[in-house]
């Protein structure tokens, strides 16, 4: 009978729990760590196991690859979740972790979000990590450098794992499709639509699969018949983790390098993920004066343009102006010499922070001042020919210095044009 009942357990499970892998061999779309030449694979093979942190998004195969491990390498396994886990179970596991190794025998912690534990929590893996009284496996999603602190990062190595692509679900569905004994009649482009469902996600592209078997659909299924028959996945996103930085990174990189398209692209992304307008349109601001700057002097007009209707219109109308807005900075002339400018200016002034105004550019409102010689030699500009004097205005001990240097482009164009005009007028009042 339990034989039996065991069976029928096993059959009621999840698909996705039926077919985890059994070996790394079976595990997909991570190969450059499971294979004989990845981490993984070297270290079953020299038997030499270490703690690791396991990087990647959800359903890359985290929690597969540590169970694995433990068979791999006979280790007792103790899993935990940082979500339900305290300290105090955690010492408990450590203490069983140190009876057994008085026995000879070896515990793996695998601790699935790890980053959920506060950096003093993490402390308390740092001395049982450190002896070997476990070997520690943490999963999590969000970027280690960011969520562990240094010193159990400086125990563990880290390992990256891969959303899966679609060579990996195609692997995935031929295996769905032996273990259920039955094809499925997907064409490529319904497969390709699955795919983008699932979102890398090779765990809930198991599911739908699951769902469509349940459903049993008579005849082929098209890309519309599928939407209809499973519920588009919201998307992978959180606003306040390292997917808000990468995104927004995304949008500010593909407005530099003009691609309107891509810029749409990550805008959407962002919006569709819950990210807040208004935070969107800040960078766009700060795009404006670093990337292009005086190449196109509208461009930051027109990102404060866009918060302003915004404000006015809120979503979703509002959100078409920043649209306009990041089609325009896309398309605008780049510039970053104020940028430069001001990182060069600003390092002067640091490196001679304590040098003093040449006498001349000084104001004199009292008789000392002026005989102590404040403002003697002023030429008063718009007396001189051409409105320009040529005088020196860099303080004394400093020469002068070249920091803002405009491109060929734009409006800048015409900047440049200026400033090549008044060095000419300079150099010929200087001799």
């Amino acid at each position: 009978m339990n034989t039996l009942f065991a069976a029928q357990a096993a059959e009621a499970a999840p698909l996705a729990d039926r077919l985890r892998p059994k070996s790394f061999a079976e595990v997909v779309g991570q190969e450059h760590l499971t294979g004989d030449d990845g981490p993984l694979g070297r270290m079953v093979k020299s038997r030499q196991f270490a703690s690791i942190i396991l990087w990647g998004p959800p359903g890359c195969g985290k929690t597969t690859i540590a169970r694995l491990l433990a068979a791999e390498s006979g280790y007792e396994m103790e899993a935990v979740s940082a979500v339900t886990t305290g300290v105090v179970e955690l010492k408990k596991i450590f203490e069983k972790a140190a009876t057994r190794l008085e026995d000879g025998k070896r515990t793996l912690l695998f601790v699935d979000e790890i980053h959920r534990f506060n950096r003093a929590q993490q402390d308390v893996f740092l001395p049982y990590v450190e002896t070997g009284t476990v070997l520690l496996v943490g999963a999590t999603t969000e970027n280690p450098s960011f969520e562990l602190n240094s010193a159990l990062l400086s125990r563990c190595r880290v390992l990256v794992l891969k959303r899966l692509g679609e060579e990996a679900m195609r692997r995935l569905l031929d295996r769905t499709e032996k273990h259920m004994k039955k094809k499925l009649n997907l064409p490529e482009e319904a497969f390709v639509t699955l795919c983008a469902m699932a979102d890398g996600d090779g765990r809930y592209f198991l599911n739908l699969l699951e769902e469509i078997y349940n459903a049993a659909p008579k005849g082929p299924l098209t890309p519309e018949a599928l939407t209809q028959l499973l519920q588009q996945r919201a998307p992978v996103y959180d606003k306040h983790q390292e997917s808000h930085y990468n995104l927004i990174s995304a949008l500010h990189k593909s407005l530099r390098g003009s691609d309107v398209d891509a810029a749409l692209y990550w805008l959407h992304r962002m919006l569709d993920g819950g990210e807040a307008p208004l935070y969107i349109v800040r960078r766009l601001v700060r795009f404006a004066v670093e990337d292009i700057g005086l190449a196109d002097p509208e461009a930051v007009h027109q990102a404060l343009a866009a918060k302003d209707v915004y404000d006015f219109l809120g979503s979703p109308e509002g959100e078409l102006a920043i649209v306009q807005a990041v089609i325009y900075l896309a398309t605008a002339p780049k510039s970053n010499a104020a940028y430069v400018a001001a990182g060069a200016a600003m390092r002067d002034a640091k490196q001679h922070g304590s040098l003093m105004p040449p006498m001349h550019i000084l104001n004199a409102p009292t008789k000392l001042m002026k005989e102590l010689g404040y403002s003697k030699g002023y030429e008063y500009d718009h007396k001189a020919e051409d409105a320009f004097s040529g005088q020196n205005y860099f303080p004394d001990g400093l020469e002068r210095r070249t920091y803002y240097e405009p491109v060929e482009r734009g409006f800048e164009r015409e900047l440049k044009k200026r400033l090549e005009y008044w060095a000419k007028l300079r150099e010929k009042r200087s001799s």
